[in-house]
């Protein structure tokens, strides 16, 4: 009886309303400064972020700085962007020098683990590729022995171009520069014969950063991808709320894309008879407590950023400089491996 008296009051604990989340130290600090503090790349890169003169900055990793934002506070504007290198990046996150990472960080079980960090989700879905001057006449990574290469040091990069030459049985000479700016000087002043990076990373440099006279077009990018490269936000182990926060923004940003939520029809959607729709835009209250935050989060993240496909359409689709296919990154629905878990 006592048994069965047990698996009952668990089996009506998982089927009763939400309860409110607890909120944990990171979260706690977050709220008392009213502001999130989110390491980017410095040197930016096209596309994902970018800082105009102004001091404002714009891309796909940083919408979702914003998005977070929007979740917590209801207002996606108050962010402090902290430019970091690949070798600070994760000493500033353990550190506390920053709140989350969101600058094309690859997600590994070492950097999972070792580091005391978390993985929050997949907000790209990226390869590493080579980039090469047209006037080479090289059609294939295959043709590159021997060639000259810069990396950047403490990356995936590094590792990545090591294992490929070597599983093809060709040698290369790597050129290890600190600075994403100096790689890319080096590369077009001729120092190296090769542009290695994760794909998007190659368009956004071929797009944005050709030096004149050169064209974008005297760049090719090969057709190899040498590595799986999921690259999502990044925050310290040990407060699993502000974990679900960034997670399920992303989830929601996704999930809005799914069902037609955009930021120019949000308003009319909270209309919607979709049981669905509802309770992602807060309709039906219960997901804002479960998560602990405001009910209409979902709402605040699309009309004040957009939805995950307005994000990349803006940032590095057909509308943007960058002109990228969605390629991986389309929703699962469209044969693409963006797929968000059921906001209920």
């Amino acid at each position: 009886m006592k048994t069965f008296l047990v698996a009952t009051a668990v089996g009506l604990a998982a089927l009763s309303p939400a309860t409110e989340a607890l909120a944990g130290k990171d979260l706690d600090a977050v709220k008392a400064r009213a502001q999130l503090i989110c390491g980017v790349a410095a040197g930016g890169l096209a596309g994902f972020m970018t800082v105009d003169s102004q001091g404002k900055w714009t891309g796909l990793d940083v919408d979702v700085c914003r998005a977070v934002s929007a979740a917590i506070f209801g207002d996606s504007e108050k962010v402090k962007y902290v430019p970091v290198t690949p070798q600070q990046r994760f000493t500033a996150l353990q550190a506390g020098e920053v709140d989350m990472l969101s600058n094309n960080t690859t997600w590994t079980l070492t950097r999972d683990t070792a580091l005391g960090l978390d993985f929050t989700g997949v907000t790209y879905y990226d390869g590493q590729g080579f980039m090469v001057n047209k006037k080479l006449g090289i059609k294939s990574a295959k043709e590159l022995g021997g060639a000259t290469i810069c990396v950047p040091s403490g990356s995936t990069t590094e590792l990545n171009v090591a294992d490929y030459f070597r599983s093809q049985k060709m040698t290369f000479k790597p050129v290890i520069i600190e600075d994403v700016d100096q790689i890319r000087a080096a590369f077009f002043n001729g120092r190296c014969d090769v542009y290695t990076g994760d794909s998007a990373r190659l368009w956004a440099t071929r797009a944005a950063n050709v030096p004149p006279p050169a064209k974008p077009e005297d760049f090719v990018i090969l057709p190899e991808i040498i590595s799986k490269e999921p690259l999502g936000p990044v925050v310290r182990h040990g407060d699993n709320q502000f974990a679900d926060i960034v997670k399920w923004t992303q989830y929601a940003m996704v999930e809005a894309e799914e069902y037609g939520i955009t930021s120019q029809n949000v308003d009319e959607m909270l209309k919607s008879d979709n049981p669905s729709i509802k309770r992602i835009l807060g309709v039906t209250p219960g997901m804002g407590k479960a998560l602990g935050v405001d009910e209409k989060w979902v709402y605040s993240i699309v009309k004040q950023v957009g939805n995950y496909g307005e994000c990349f359409e803006r940032n590095l689709g057909m509308s943007s400089p960058i002109k990228m296919e969605r390629g991986l990154n389309q929703l699962w629905t469209k044969g693409g491996l963006q797929y968000a878990p059921p906001i209920r």
